[in-house]
This record gives C-alpha cells, structure tokens and sequence, in this order.
C-alpha cells in the first residue's frame, strides 16, 4: 500500500468532517436568525412555543457540533499515530472481507478504484481488528478473515 494512499483517505476524511461542521454552523446561524424573527413578530403562547421549539434545534445542533469538532481531534491523532506493526488508530487495513482505515465513522470512500470503509475505533469491526497484525486471522460476525497488509 501506498502513504499516497493514506493521505487520500485522511483528506477525504478531513473533508468529511468539515462538511458537516460547515453544515452545523450554517444550522445555527439560521436558527439565530429565525430566533430574531420570531422575536419581533408574534406574542402569547404561539410565541412562547415558537422560541422554544428554535432553541431545542439549536441545542441539537451545538451538540452535533461538539461532535464533529471530536472527529476533528480524533482524525488529527489517527494522522499522527505511527504505524507499530499492529492495528491501532490510523491503520490502513486490507482483509479478505474488505479495506478498512481506522480513523472516523465517514463510511465507505472510493479511492484509486478501491473501496475502503472509514470506522471508528469503538466500531465492532475495529474492536475485533485491534492489536492484530498483517497475515492473522480475525473473527466478525461469525466469519473468520485474514489481515493482508496493514500500513
């Protein structure tokens, strides 16, 4: 395997991630103005009811937010983690059953005509992955594979 590889899958995974904060943050910016809005116009209950369900999606999106600023953190360790010789955060694994890049949960990615699927650590694939080295088995789901190259 490539590094060239790697770095494809971490940029994919970066954009991955700053998609979604990007998202979030336009999120909020819309409820804030909404906010605003519904400051000015009605009063009463409607009004009442009107700011509360504003603030309810603003505060599912801070927290989403929060979320995505981990993954952020998690993806810049994976990025700095050295390959050991056994899978940890930030290995690029190919198995018999498919291409794994132990990072962030951004899901199947496309690169150089291969597939490869971004997970987190605390994935039950990764759990069953970890500290294992190139050429042993691994068991997941009842099927038993082998780990072909590990970088």
């Amino acid at each position: 395997m490539s590094s060239n590889l790697k770095q494809q899958l971490i940029e994919v995974c970066e954009n991955y991630v700053e998609s979604r904060i990007n998202r979030a943050l336009a999120g909020i910016k819309d409820l804030d103005e909404a906010l605003k809005m519904e400051s000015k116009s009605s009063a009463g209950d409607k009004y009442e009811t009107g700011r509360a369900m504003i603030n309810l999606e603003f505060d599912k999106l801070l927290l989403q937010l929060e979320q995505y600023k981990g993954l952020k953190k998690t993806l810049a360790f994976a990025v700095q983690n050295p390959n050991s010789g056994k899978i940890g955060l930030g290995s690029l694994v190919k198995t018999t059953a498919a291409n794994y890049f132990l990072s962030i949960p951004a899901g199947e990615i496309l690169v150089e005509n291969e597939k490869f699927y971004a997970i987190g650590i605390n994935s039950p694939i990764a759990q069953a992955l970890l500290g294992k080295k190139e050429k042993e088995n691994f068991s997941f789901n009842g099927n038993t594979n082998q780990i072909l190259s590990l970088e």
